[in-house]
């Protein structure tokens, strides 16, 4: 059993409002699906605009949906939590492991290419939302949406590499099939997660207004960037290693929603 469409329900008149967020996400569906089609620096623009449309996406559901305040608190913390890790992540090794990145990247700040928090915000606030449904106690809530996020970054991380936007130094041990990210990352990544969803969790609670529309875009963007990735993967990037792990822990979630939309 999946969970019934009452679970994720739509509104049966739209407004701007909903829409807009709604055009953002299938945007965002149509140009990751070029990924794989492109090459080159054709294959470097569309990943720059999966990212844009990924962070705009969050920045204004998060705006629509709870308020410009929290809106923009988003934004804010979900920038400020990501440099403060990657930059000490590339001056330490800690807690991702050691690894650089190329220039192909463009402009950086504390040595971390702009592009790296626009993608962190692009998934940080799917993840929350997600976790709302998979939990209600604030514990768990954060624990689901760390999960989310670092499950996420199983099927980005080889696909980056592949790309040549950043390289380990010691990509071994990494998870079964995946030769080219260590263990670390995966590690570093629930560490991050954690810590930046405590901080979204808390700042929801402070700044927002009640929901005044679904979750249907966000998780949209999430559910393809995440199952759509392990597609692409499979069939156009030749990287089977993260596409049979992003379906695993996309099923899993999946199959967590289920259990919890019965109950």
């Amino acid at each position: 059993m999946i969970p019934s469409i009452a679970a994720f329900p739509l509104p049966r008149t739209w407004t701007a409002r909903q829409v807009v967020p709604l055009v953002l996400a299938l945007a965002l569906v149509g140009t990751a699906i070029a990924y794989p089609l492109s090459g080159g620096g054709t294959r470097d623009a569309v990943s720059w605009a999966i990212v844009l449309l990924g962070a705009t996406l969050s920045v204004v559901h998060a705006a629509l949906s709870r308020g410009v305040r929290t809106g923009v608190a988003v934004l804010v913390l979900v920038g400020a939590v990501s440099v403060v890790f990657e930059s000490i992540g590339l001056a330490t090794g800690l807690p991702y492991g050691s690894y650089t990145y190329s220039d192909t990247l463009g402009p950086t700040l504390l040595g971390v290419p702009f592009l790296v928090p626009l993608a962190w915000l692009m998934m940080a606030w799917p993840s929350w939302l997600l976790a709302g449904y998979l939990a209600d106690r604030r514990p768990a809530r954060i624990a689901w949406a760390a999960g989310i996020f670092a499950a996420w970054d199983v099927v980005l991380d080889p696909q980056m590499v592949q790309a040549g936007y950043w390289t380990w130094a010691h990509p071994t041990p990494g998870l079964p099939g995946i030769d080219t990210v260590p263990l670390t990352n995966l590690a570093g990544w629930l560490l991050a997660g954690a810590v930046l969803m405590t901080l979204l969790d808390l700042l929801v609670a402070r700044t927002a207004t009640p929901p005044r529309i679904g979750p249907a875009a966000p998780l949209l963007a999430l559910a393809w960037m995440t199952l759509g990735g392990a597609l692409a993967h499979a069939g156009w990037l030749d990287l089977p290693g993260s596409a049979a792990w992003g379906a695993a822990l996309g099923a899993a979630v999946l199959v967590a929603l289920a259990v919890r939309h019965r109950r």
